[in-house]
């Protein structure tokens, strides 16, 4: 008897973790489409595609324009598409995170809310970056929005994702959340940079040359930041395998994206590929800088016992956690 009623246990147990599961996927390839959004976007600013569909959210009156279409309409009209694609999935995601709220975390389904919230704003100021015809602080909300809608799905993939922290972190949490705030901030620096073309103006002008400058000496904080958290890693012992990995890849990200900078300063933004690749891989060292914070703060968290973004339904406990031993490795 007591087998048949632990069978029953364990069956509904899977049931319950299949809505979690589920959307833990849908929220990681929402992740990959969106960073390849940003990349399209970069592009599409580098080949001065901006405006190649002058009208929204059509391009040239049309969902498909087939006959205008060349590389820079093309360019214009994928971004479009992919961003239409991601919104879709947002909307998913925000209808299957409170349909299945019994069995998710509770702060899951306001996530959602807020990531939702988010795209619908990125696609207002998308619209705007067209009939504005691309005023420049615009185009940076736009790309600031983009970010943050990306760090937002990293930290609910991440937090989703099973992990069984062994509270070695100390204050590794805070130097990388440290850390990812710098590299939003340099960021959107850079996005500034790029809407104004400081660069070209600079050099060719010596206007906007302050914002140029300001983007150069803000590499500063941000790999200091960065370049602490690695190190710091590697001088902790029994430090979780998939932090030290996390922290390895972001050292690499940095110094990948440094020589980026660099090259694309010295060629004045000729090469569109390396222009494109740098915002590409700030990209993705913000997020592995996200990832890495909130699996520290989870090993954080369950070496004072407390329950930080549970991938169960436990209640919020200082005491015990508030979940079972078999829900704290989730924790």
């Amino acid at each position: 008897m007591s087998e048949f009623v632990l069978q029953q246990q364990n069956e509904a147990a899977v049931e319950q973790q299949k809505p979690k599961e589920m959307i833990r996927r849908l929220v990681w390839k929402i992740c990959i489409a969106t960073l390849i959004l940003m990349a399209i976007g970069s592009a599409t600013r580098v080949m001065n595609a901006g405006l190649a569909c002058p009208d929204w959210p059509l391009c040239y009156g049309e969902l498909v324009p087939a006959k205008q279409m060349n590389l820079q309409v093309f360019l214009e009209w994928f971004h479009r598409l992919d961003a239409a694609l991601i919104g879709v999935s947002a909307i998913a995601l925000f209808g299957l995170s409170w349909w299945h709220r019994r069995f998710l975390p509770k702060w899951l389904p306001w996530a959602s809310t807020f990531a939702l919230f988010l795209i619908v704003f990125q696609g207002i100021l998308g619209g705007l970056t067209v009939t504005e015809l691309l005023r420049f602080d615009i185009v940076t909300a736009h790309l600031g929005t983009a970010l943050l809608f990306f760090c937002t799905l990293l930290i609910i993939g991440t937090a989703l994702t099973p992990y069984q922290g062994n509270g070695t972190v100390g204050k590794l949490p805070w130097v990388g959340l440290t850390a990812a705030i710098l590299v939003y901030l340099q960021s959107l620096l850079g996005a500034l940079v790029g809407s104004r073309w400081a660069l070209h103006q600079c050099l060719g002008g010596s206007q906007l040359c302050t914002v140029m400058y300001s983007h150069i000496a803000g590499l500063v904080p941000p790999t200091v930041a960065t370049l602490a958290m690695v190190f710091i890693c590697w001088r902790t012992p029994a430090l979780h395998p998939a932090l030290r990995r996390l922290a390895n890849i972001a050292g690499g990200l940095l110094t990948l994206q440094i020589l980026l900078g660099f090259a694309t300063f010295k060629l004045h933004l000729q090469v569109e590929p390396l222009t494109v690749s740098h915002q590409a891989i700030g990209a993705a060292l913000l997020g592995t800088l996200v990832a890495f914070t909130v699996l520290a703060l989870r090993d954080w968290a369950t070496s004072r016992n407390i329950t930080v973004l549970s991938n169960d339904c436990g209640v919020w406990s200082e005491e015990t956690g508030g979940v079972a031993e078999g829900r704290l490795s989730n924790s």
